[in-house]
């Protein structure tokens, strides 16, 4: 079997059992260099969004795609996430959301996704969103077509990559002038850190 159909095996039927949850996500959550936490707590005005996690064989191996947005005066300006963004009137729930957000961010087909799962939901204080993020197959991603005002360009990740201890590290970031201690994952000369990193840490809980 190779180490694509293992993965996403061992997804699957990690997704019949109750989820990794929150004690997953918070193994990588940033805190104050004061040592406080941020609040994971939405409230009455948080919005809600998803974000899709496409996993696709790429050399036999499992992979996934992130990006890397654009630099803009915005809370997450040229930060690593997967493709996704708020939800909207028009979308029927927030599968469609993450699908519909991911072919306008980088041209994914959402025929082309087969949905398999949602990771528990995460709140982001810094945004006051709340997004969901939705695991789906997809095919290895070629000729994508880039919303270049949100897309800087596109990372591709073996799933083994992400679930290796050996990448994982600590820095200090600066948000809104409070220094901010962050685990993060370290890849092809990236700094995965935040709401993306804690998504990745419930994921890797999953195979």
């Amino acid at each position: 079997m190779s180490d694509f159909n293992s993965i996403v095996k061992k997804i699957q039927q990690n997704f019949l059992k109750e989820l990794p949850g929150l004690p997953a996500q918070l193994k990588m959550a940033p805190t104050f260099s004061s040592g406080n936490n941020f609040s994971s707590t939405p409230n009455i005005t948080t919005r809600q969004s998803a974000v899709l996690i496409g996993i696709y064989q790429k050399d036999f191996n499992a992979h996934t795609i992130l990006i890397k947005r654009s630099v803009y005066d915005g809370l997450h300006s040229g930060q690593v996430s997967f493709p996704g963004g708020k939800h909207e009137e028009l979308d029927t729930d927030l599968v469609s959301t993450a699908l519909r957000e991911a072919n306008e961010e980088i041209g994914i087909n959402p025929k082309d996704v087969k949905i398999i799962g949602t990771l528990t939901p995460l709140y982001i204080p810094v945004s006051n969103m709340m997004v969901l993020p939705v695991v789906g197959l997809i095919p290895e991603p070629k000729n994508l077509k880039l919303n270049l005002q949100e897309v800087e360009y596109t990372i591709e990740l073996s799933l083994m990559h992400l679930k290796d201890k050996a990448n994982l590290s600590v820095k200090t970031f600066n948000v809104n002038g409070k220094p901010i201690s962050a685990p993060y994952f370290a890849a092809k000369n990236e700094v995965i850190w935040g709401a993306t990193a804690m998504i990745i840490s419930e994921l890797t809980e999953l195979y």
